[in-house]
């Protein structure tokens, strides 16, 4: 019986430099500049390694173990925010001021603009960066490459960028010309001592018919929260072409929530699989009555499999998972209470409603349909 591996790869290839625009590494304003725009993970949650897998068992790991691309995606996304925060810290960008340089990257003129007291999406903030590729500020995207909008007490902001427009050496392929990051990160929430939240739109979509590429990514939005020792991370994402057993039902969002602790490197994860056009919140439907074992179960059943097969085949299918710093370690019952911290938090956690996150469109401010 086939397995099923779903493989996600995003690449974040961006350089963000300011070449020729530094005014002086003695800084007497990078204070200002917050210091962390990102949210660390466990390792529990993020580690995929493998275990050996048994002759018709569906492996924990090619239940789970995706879950680390989902986790590097959003790590990669925060680094790519930390670095240009600090970019922003090494260059003494804290005031308003337009500038251009030379792209070290696609050796193209960028054109930067830093105003204080920015309106976007009804909130002021204390400043807003954003940058264009100069010889395409006609297009009708205007050439924006990156926006950022920051404040610095409470530390809170929003990056939203344009490979394309960033680096079109790199992006040199028209096709991924709509493809746009976002990444939110707070301080200020309530609930968590800070948050990232992570949204990917416009990837391109390469011939199903080849290797795994059904499985390819289009869309996702991902949130992490860190409140003490614990890290919650919930998602989705988009996989138009994705088919399982049943050639015939295409189209799913890969639904997760998982909480992991870094006091003892513990993990728990659930993972649905609800189509692509479910407008749906309930927690109870996206995980339970859309589980991997339900959907898996459903599609077997339905192609003639006997029961016996298929409950042997699905047994790690069951929900949550486990996970230590090994990777996969059960499903379904806890190892140990070691897992009883991140486990309740988990539970708490209901993934996106698939249909918006298949619908997902990312905008630059005063963009036309923003």
């Amino acid at each position: 019986m086939k397995k099923i591996s779903l493989i996600l790869t995003v690449v974040f290839a961006l350089a963000i430099t300011f070449t020729g625009c530094k005014k002086d590494t003695n800084l007497t304003k990078a204070d200002i500049i917050p210091q962390n725009f990102k949210v660390d993970i466990p390792s529990s949650i993020s580690n995929s390694a493998a275990k050996a897998d048994k002759d018709g068992v569906l492996n924990g790991n090619d239940i789970y173990g995706h879950l680390s691309n989902f986790i590097a995606v959003g790590e990669s996304a925060a680094d790519i925010v930390q670095e240009i925060m600090r970019a922003i810290r090494q260059y003494d960008l804290d005031q308003a001021m337009t500038f251009s340089y030379q792209s070290d990257d696609d050796g193209r003129t960028k054109n930067v603009v830093i105003i204080e007291n920015s309106e976007f999406e009804g909130t002021t903030w204390e400043y807003e960066l954003t940058m264009t590729d100069a010889d395409s500020e006609t297009n009708t995207d205007g050439g924006k490459a990156m926006q950022i909008f920051w404040n610095n007490s409470p530390v809170k902001g929003i990056s939203i960028l344009k490979p394309y427009n960033l680096n079109r050496k790199e992006q040199n392929d028209r096709s991924d010309e709509n493809t746009m990051y976002r990444i939110d990160y707070s301080e200020v929430d309530a609930t968590y001592d800070a948050t990232m939240k992570v949204y990917i739109s416009g990837l391109v979509l390469p011939d199903p018919t080849v290797g795994d590429n059904k499985f390819a990514m289009e869309t996702m939005k991902m949130f992490v929260g860190k409140k003490g020792d614990i890290v919650d991370v919930f998602g989705n994402s988009n996989h138009p072409n994705a088919s399982f057993f049943d050639e015939n039902t295409v189209g799913f969002n890969w639904a997760f929530a998982a909480a992991g602790d870094e006091s003892n490197d513990r993990g728990v994860a659930e993972v649905g699989l609800p189509p692509s056009n479910l407008d749906e919140t309930s927690r109870t439907v996206l995980l339970d009555d859309f589980s991997i074992y339900n959907v898996f179960h459903s599609e077997l059943i339905d192609l003639g499999y006997q029961e016996a097969d298929i409950q042997d085949y699905l047994v790690n299918t069951q929900a949550p998972g486990y996970f230590n710093n090994d990777g996969f370690v059960s499903a379904g019952q806890a190892p140990s209470s070691a897992y009883d911290a991140a486990e309740t938090s988990m539970n708490n956690l209901t993934p996106y409603n698939p249909i918006l996150i298949s619908n997902l469109v990312i905008h630059f401010k005063n963009d036309d349909a923003s």
